[in-house]
């Protein structure tokens, strides 16, 4: 019996401390810890996600042949100017092909110079002449830039699987409101 007036005083000390938020209150903390973003492909977490910096880190031993799963945040370089079938992305100062899973999606033109976060699966490859030719046809390059491409490339490439961009703040506000 003693042990039963414990727990009922200790519930109700407990439910006479709670704190009384307001729903303005809660928004603007929402507001500051959740970000929306839009989504291309598979969902992806918003969790351990790792920089350019340590991804480069971590794939520094690959060799051609080697897999490993990946997820980071990159600023997007450049995108395919004829479909979004790939993009480019920085990874602590060097540029890293990014292509999509099956060509199951792919992004918009114009997001050249945004933060991305990318999901997938990275490994160590060398691009062939043709390949990197035809990178730098779809990427706009000059004829005489494209003349210019004579040796493979090796390089980090990552197949991914989801990408995440943050979402505008204009197109938030328009999407929720799509009457206007």
């Amino acid at each position: 019996m003693r042990n039963l007036f414990v727990v009922i005083a200790l519930a109700t000390a407990l439910v006479s401390c709670k704190k009384e938020v307001s729903k303005e209150d809660a928004t603007i903390a929402v507001e500051e810890v959740k970000q929306s973003f839009q989504t291309f492909g598979a969902p992806v977490a918003v969790s351990e996600v790792m920089t350019p910096e340590a991804l480069a880190e971590y794939t520094k031993s690959l060799k051609v042949g080697d897999t490993i799963p990946v997820k980071f945040s990159s600023k997007v370089n450049a995108v395919c100017q004829k479909k979004g079938c790939w993009m480019k992305v920085d990874i602590a100062g060097e540029e890293s092909m990014v292509r999509f899973k099956d060509y199951g999606f792919f992004m918009p033109l114009d997001i050249a110079g945004q933060e991305a976060i990318i999901e997938g699966v990275a490994f160590i490859e060398e691009v062939s002449v043709e390949d990197l030719k035809h990178y730098a046809e779809d990427d706009g390059k000059s004829p005489e830039e494209i003349a210019a491409i004579t040796e493979p490339k090796k390089s980090l490439a990552i197949v991914s699987s989801g990408v995440l961009l943050p979402e505008q703040e204009a197109a938030t506000e328009k999407d929720s409101n799509p009457q206007e």
